[in-house]
Order: structure tokens, then C-alpha cells, then sequence
């Protein structure tokens, strides 16, 4: 428990800390206690002097007790301006301090009570004070300091004998007080995390607040709130997984339908119509661009979206397919598509996954339009710089809503219209890191949506891409 729990620490740290506050409480405390006895040692003498007062003549053995019971070797009592030797008897050796007890300083009380404490050498000190009951005008006396130190260190290790028992007690309050308050509690919120580990899926494992505590309880309602995100992260990512593999299905079954309409396909544009003969190469490069879509679902699912086949293409001619494909879906021509590309740039890329991030974007500007029931615009512009070809799809819908900005870039999660599935902006963002590149949202607003595709103009030889 001790070492490296969280009660054995704190019961030490309180034991440490009750101990050095006792020691700043000794330090005064063992100053006071030399004074006082210095104190005493002085009103003991001005009392044996009492008797010599009283009787001029006194026995020389009388006197000699007297000066024993006072526990010092003369004393000298000044009156009327008189230094007057009351009391006297033989001193072992001569006087090696003297100490003023007329209102010291406390600096200098402590640090001669220290001083007298760790100096083992019994010495003769003499003592001068004030006489008690105003019986003079001062008073003086020799004694040894042998008894004066033993005395102090007999008062110092009970004061700290005291003190250890005092700390011991109080930790041990403070011990159980911790251990009911607040180690219990975090090893109910440690037991909680584990059961929740155990078995994440299982909401009845989710931690119940409970804590009186105020700091614990707002620890429990935030592991409180992350376990139920995480449940509900780990349930939609088990639908997701099922409708991925729904997705899978549909597509391989879809893209099998649609090779059986590219062979229908195929016989219908060799109709002499006009109409027929107009319509069929359109008809036929949907079809393939939905059995491409199908196939790139598949791969989507399986994480191997193949790799770009890089070649310079026209921007031009595959903005005008993408506007085209998508101006037959404008019912009532109340959305205007705009293309602003020159005619002659030239971007390396795949011509079908560029197609695909240009067709995704411009088709979410309509239907953003489409859902907000009102007329707009919709432009793709391209430029170029020294490093890169630069592509932008601006629409003046009426943006995007904080949840799509949140999760943006994110499959199944970053959809901006009711209803959509958010793969349109994740497959386009692949693509394009697929080319080297990136595409960005760089505003959304009240007044429209801009994304810009930038994709480099470098290539990464074999030579720089072993530096």
C-alpha cells in the first residue's frame, strides 16, 4: 500500500510536514524555556538574598545552601545606587559570558539558546536582570551551565517526542479521512474504466456519477460522457461495417447490370437516327464512368483505391464533359454552370479520377442548390503558378452546415444534404492526396461555397524520393 500508493504518500508527506512545522514551534519554544529558566534562576537568588537582608550575619553553611537551592554560586543585588555582593561562594572557573535578560531580542534569545545547546562545555555565566517586586535596581548571578543544558535537552526531546505523536495521530486522521474521501472514489472510477474496458460495446458498464466530491464528480460525468460517445462510435462503426458490405454487394451486382447496358449500349449507336446518334456517345461514356464508379466503390471498401495513372490531359475538355453530364440534370435552368478555364491548360493527372473529384463537387453545388429551392450559380475556374495547376468549384448556395464542416473529408459521416452519405467529399479528397495534391474547403457562407484542388506540377523521381 505504503510506497507507491496514493494513502501511503500522503500519510508521509503529513507526517514530514506536521514534523517541520513542530520545528519552527521548537525553535521559539526552546529560546523561551532558557529564559525562563534563567529567569527563575534569578528570582531564586534575590529570594536567598532575602535572608541576608533580614539578618545582617548569617552562617557561612547557611549561605552556602542558600546559594545551593538557588542553583548558582553569588549573587550581587544593586540598591540606592549600590553594588552590593549579597550572597557569595567559590567558583570553579571564571566567568566566560555574561547574558542580559533585560528585554532581549528574540534573535538573540534563540541564538543563544542554540548556541548553549550544541556547546557541551560547562562554563561560569553570569546573569543580570531586574529584580522582581521592584526590590532594586538589578540583580546579578553566577551559575554553571551544565545543569542549564541538560535541562534544555530533557525539554527538547519531550517537545519532540510530543511532536511525533502528535503528527503519527494526525496522519493517521488524515489518512483514513483521505482514503474514505478520496481514494475509494478513484478506485471506484479506476474499477468503472476497467469493467467499461472489458466489454465497450455494453451501455450498463458505462459509470454511474456518484461522488460527493466536486472535482471527482466532474471526472466521473466526463468519462461519463466520453464512454457513451465511444459506445455510440463503436455501434455506428459496426453499421457502418455492415452497410459497407452492403455497399460492396450492390455495387458488384450494379456494375454487372451496367456492363449488360454498355453491350445494349453499343448496339444502339450504330442507329442512323441523328437523335440516337447524338445522344449514344454520352449514353456511353455514363455507362462507363458508372462501372468505373462501381469498380472504385469495391475498391473504396477494400482500402486499394488503385493509383493514379498520371499523363497530361486537357482540364478544359473534362470540365465541359462534367458541366455537360450534369446540365442534364437541371430540370428548369434556374442553376447556371459557368466554366472559366482556358482552353489550351494542360494538368498532370488521371483523366477519369479527376473527372470523378470535379464531377463529385459540382454535382454536391447543385444539389445544395437543388435542396435550398432557389436560383445560382455554379463555376469551375482553373489557374497555375510556378508549383501548381490550382482548380476551383464555386457555387452561391447557402454553404455548407457546421456538422459537414465538422466531419469534412470523413465517409459516411461529412454529408451536407439530408439523405447523403458523405463519400462524394472523401473519395474526391482521396483521389486528389492520390495525386500528390489536396483539395480544400477555402470558404462556405450565407453567400456560397468555394473548393479549391490543387495538384502539383512536380514530379517525384526515383532519385529524390531516395533523399
Amino acid at each position: 500500500m505504503f510506497p507507491n500508493s496514493l494513502s501511503g504518500r500522503f500519510l508521509a508527506l503529513t507526517i514530514i510536514f506536521v514534523m517541520l512545522a513542530e520545528v519552527f514551534i521548537f525553535v521559539p519554544s526552546i529560546a523561551r524555556y532558557r529564559q525562563d529558566y534563567l529567569m527563575n534562576r534569578l528570582e531564586r537568588g534575590q529570594i536567598a538574598s532575602l535572608a541576608l537582608l533580614a539578618n545582617d550575619m548569617i552562617d557561612p553553611e547557611l549561605e552556602l545552601e542558600l546559594l545551593r537551592n538557588a542553583g548558582v554560586f553569588n549573587v550581587v543585588l544593586r540598591r540606592d545606587e549600590i553594588r552590593e555582593l549579597m550572597l557569595a561562594s567559590p567558583m570553579p572557573s571564571p566567568v566566560a559570558a555574561t547574558f542580559d535578560m533585560r528585554e532581549p531580542p528574540a534573535t538573540t534569545l534563540i541564538a543563544d539558546a542554540f548556541g548553549r545547546l550544541f556547546d557541551p562545555t560547562d562554563e561560569v555565566i553570569r546573569v543580570i536582570g531586574n529584580p522582581t517586586k521592584d526590590a532594586g535596581l538589578l540583580i546579578e548571578i553566577t551559575m554553571a551551565t551544565a545543569e542549564l543544558r541538560a535541562s534544555m535537552i530533557d525539554y527538547g526531546l519531550r517537545i519532540l517526542l510530543l511532536s511525533a505523536v502528535i503528527s503519527i495521530f494526525t496522519a493517521t486522521l488524515l489518512f483514513f479521512a483521505v482514503r474514505a474521501l478520496l481514494v475509494k472514489p478513484i478506485k471506484g472510477v479506476v474499477s468503472a474504466m476497467k469493467s467499461y474496458a472489458a466489454a465497450p460495446d455494453d451501455a450498463r458498464r458505462i459509470i454511474q456519477p456518484g461522488a460527493s466530491v466536486r472535482e471527482l464528480a466532474e471526472a466521473e460525468h466526463a468519462l461519463r460522457a466520453m464512454q457513451t460517445d465511444l459506445t455510440s462510435m463503436l455501434r455506428q462503426k459496426d453499421r457502418l461495417a455492415a452497410l459497407g458490405g452492403a455497399v460492396a454487394k450492390v455495387s458488384h451486382d450494379l456494375r454487372n447490370i451496367l456492363t449488360t447496358a454498355q453491350l445494349f449500349a453499343d448496339r444502339i449507336e450504330a442507329s442512323e437516327d441523328p437523335v440516337v446518334s447524338r445522344m449514344a456517345p454520352k449514353l456511353m461514356n455514363s455507362i462507363s464512368r458508372a462501372v468505373n464508379l462501381c469498380e472504385s466503390t469495391l475498391a473504396f471498401g477494400k482500402a486499394e483505391e488503385p493509383p493514379p495513372k498520371l499523363d497530361l490531359v486537357s482540364l478544359a475538355r473534362i470540365v465541359h464533359d462534367v458541366i455537360e453530364g450534369e446540365r442534364l440534370a437541371i430540370a428548369d435552368g434556374g442553376v447556371q454552370l459557368r466554366d472559366d478555364v482556358p482552353p489550351g491548360l494542360m494538368v498532370r493527372a488521371d483523366p477519369e479520377q479527376l473527372y470523378r473529384i470535379l464531377s463529385n463537387l459540382v454535382r454536391n453545388a447543385r444539389q445544395a442548390l437543388d435542396a435550398a429551392k432557389k436560383d445560382g450559380e455554379i463555376e469551375v475556374a482553373a489557374a497555375e503558378d510556378a508549383e501548381a495547376w490550382r482548380v476551383t468549384i464555386r457555387d452561391t448556395g447557402p454553404g455548407l452546415p457546421p456538422k459537414a464542416q465538422e466531419y469534412l473529408f470523413q465517409p459516411f459521416q461529412g454529408g451536407a444534404r439530408k439523405g447523403g452519405a458523405g463519400l462524394g467529399l472523401a473519395i474526391s479528397a482521396e483521389l486528389a492526396r492520390g495525386h500528390g495534391g489536396v483539395l480544400e474547403l477555402t470558404s462556405t457562407g450565407p453567400e456560397g461555397t468555394c473548393f479549391t484542388l490543387s495538384l502539383p506540377k512536380t514530379v517525384v523521381t526515383a532519385g529524390r524520393a531516395a533523399e
